[in-house]
């Protein structure tokens, strides 16, 4: 029996090269979790993943991006996804999404 992050792992390096919203990973796996947990968890093993290849492979972020307005919220230290635009004010946020690319 793997654990959400042992499935989470799985489910990126399966899939070089192809990114995955929180909610997609939550879907896909049929987790019952929120997607602020889905984000602890990549957090954890981005730093799992680039110790066991020696950086080879590596979860990469693509950030969060307005809808509206088109602004990228690229100075995040964490994955998240941010509640309002600071240009523009619009909810309509793109949550990030995540890949496991390889160098």
């Amino acid at each position: 029996m793997e654990t959400i992050r042992e499935r989470i792992k799985r489910l990126l390096l399966e899939n070089l090269g192809k990114f995955y919203t929180a909610n997609d990973i939550i879907a896909i796996l049929g987790l019952d979790i929120r997607p602020n947990e889905v984000y602890k968890h990549i957090e954890h093993i981005a730093k799992t993943v680039n110790r066991q290849y020696s950086g080879k492979i590596e979860i990469v972020m693509q950030p969060p991006r307005c809808r509206r307005c088109g602004y990228v919220f690229k100075d995040l230290r964490k994955p998240r996804k941010p509640s309002r635009c600071p240009r523009c004010r619009s909810e309509w946020i793109e949550p990030p999404s995540f890949a496991a690319i390889m160098d």
